[in-house]
Order: C-alpha cells, then sequence, then structure tokens
C-alpha cells in the first residue's frame, strides 16, 4: 500500500508531515462506505463543560464536524477530525468510532512537531476497540512513549474528546 506524504521545509528545518487528506484518510478508514453524511454541531456552552469533564480535556472549538459513514441502512462507523496543540505546534487525528462506539482506527493526518516526538502506528492501535469505559490514561492504560510524552496525552486527549461527543 502506497503512503502518499510530503514534507515542507523551511528555512527553519522541517515544518510539517501532512500524511492523508481528510478525504483520503475517510476512504481509507471506510472502504465498503456507499453514503458519507457530514454533520456539523455547535456546541453549546453546557455541552463544553459536560465534555470536557467526560473527556478530562479541554474542548478548543465550539464547532465540531462529524462524519457519518452508511453502506446501505447500516451505519459502518462515525469520524471526528481533532486538531489540537502538541507542544508549539499543531497535530491532525482522525478517530474513528464504530457502531457501538468503541474506537476502530486512530490516524494520523498531519504532524508539525519534530518527528522524533510521533509515536509509532502500532502505539495507535492501542486505542482500538477502546470505549467510553476505558480511562484512557497514558502511562496506565495506554502504553507511554518515551520523548513523545506531550503527543501521548495529546492524542489521548482527542480520543476522549471524540468518546465524549459521540455520548
Amino acid at each position: 500500500v502506497f503512503v502518499g506524504f510530503f514534507i515542507l521545509a523551511t528555512a527553519g528545518g522541517v515544518r510539517a508531515l501532512n500524511l492523508y487528506s481528510q478525504q483520503r484518510a475517510l476512504a481509507l478508514a471506510f472502504p465498503d462506505v456507499q453514503r458519507l453524511e457530514k454533520e456539523t454541531h455547535i456546541l453549546s456552552a453546557d455541552q463544553v463543560a459536560e465534555i470536557q469533564r467526560l473527556s478530562r480535556s479541554r474542548v478548543e472549538s465550539r464547532l465540531v464536524t462529524l462524519h457519518r459513514a452508511w453502506r446501505e441502512e447500516e451505519l459502518l462507523g462515525t469520524a471526528n477530525i481533532d486538531v489540537h496543540r502538541v507542544r508549539t505546534h499543531d497535530e491532525a487525528l482522525m478517530v474513528v468510532l464504530g457502531p457501538t462506539g468503541r474506537v476502530l482506527r486512530v490516524q494520523v493526518l498531519s504532524f508539525a512537531e519534530p518527528l522524533e516526538y510521533m509515536p509509532s502506528a502500532r502505539w495507535y492501535e492501542l486505542f482500538v476497540g477502546k470505549g467510553k469505559e476505558d480511562s484512557l490514561r497514558v502511562g496506565h492504560d495506554i502504553d507511554a512513549v518515551s520523548g513523545a510524552t506531550l503527543t501521548t496525552r495529546a492524542t489521548a486527549d482527542a480520543v476522549r474528546r471524540t468518546l465524549a461527543f459521540h455520548r
């Protein structure tokens, strides 16, 4: 399988690793999709407070866009693109939940921090099968990654936020 990516270089060095466009990532997550529905929600202050409570993380934007994938009348899953700050730069993750609200996939779409701060693809697979009852705490039920502490915490926060949006 070819994985397309490019690195934007500047005078200061590597600026961003862009692995997938949103469209390509959704196609990889839902290869059997017949219909993809985009739902945009503007969260109320009460909803933001509840999501922050459930996810134990800060909600950066009240605007949430979910992508629901369907095959005929069967819901295949829901994807959320979560863009957040890791250390000093942004990361974009796609978190895909199955119809029962369990994580099917966590995919890095772009990563602007130095590459040594990015965990391996295998680490992201630790989230597969996790659900709302899992604490998703790095160093406890999700392995820590030496040298990538902030990235692993930001990822766990993003997955918990997506699970909270789903609730």
